[in-house]
């Protein structure tokens, strides 16, 4: 599943590092809930486990904040 609109949240309407982190887990949220059709096991690992949901939401936002636009 590829969201090309999840990496512009952190590039190119949020240039400054902790408003894009704020909008990136929002963003991650969001398709977190849409995965929750397709994968209701990691669903329910990013919602009750802390440590799994910390380091989902670092290593994605490291991702996409430091990559380039499409």
């Amino acid at each position: 599943m590829t969201y090309p609109w999840f990496i512009n949240i952190t590039k190119q309407r949020h240039s400054d590092k902790q408003n894009a982190r704020i909008e990136h887990d929002k963003a991650l949220l969001r398709v977190m809930t849409a995965v929750m059709k397709d994968d209701t096991e990691l669903f329910k690992q990013f919602m009750d486990n802390a440590g799994f949901k910390r380091w989902m939401m670092d290593t994605v936002f490291g991702l996409t904040y430091g990559a380039s636009g499409p």
